[in-house]
């Protein structure tokens, strides 16, 4: 389904910009400073934040959707997707942490949690 553009222009620097922009408000700056410290071992840990009483379920759903969002570009070729990923690897990072126990968190987050975030980690160079 990817629409990969040739080259980067202006509307990639213009919207990489507002997507760094939108990072820096401060309920994401937390929400992403929380989950940033979360690095689950176990699949349980893992699937521990899709329950609402804990306390990062909230920041977690926050920056999953944000990098979704984001990478979601990318997948429909809005945004050329290398010089996105150049400039937001964060989104990886989070994805890194989760990669391992996707297999058993698809049950409880649903078989389209981090998809964008698989494609541009499999995808982009």
């Amino acid at each position: 389904m990817q629409l990969q553009k040739d080259m980067p222009d202006h509307h990639d620097a213009d919207l990489v910009i507002r997507l760094y922009e939108l990072r820096r408000e401060a309920v994401m700056r937390e929400s992403r400073s929380a989950v940033n410290q979360f690095w689950p071992r176990t699949a349980e840990e893992a699937l521990a934040v899709a329950a609402p009483a804990h306390p990062l379920n909230a920041p977690f759903r926050q920056v999953l959707g944000y990098w979704e969002m984001v990478y979601g570009m990318a997948v429909h070729g809005i945004v050329h997707a290398d010089y996105l990923v150049e400039n937001n690897g964060e989104g990886l990072c989070f994805y890194s942490r989760f990669y391992p126990l996707l297999d058993q968190g698809h049950g409880t987050y649903g078989p389209r949690a981090f998809q964008h975030n698989e494609w541009v980690a499999r995808e982009t160079s």
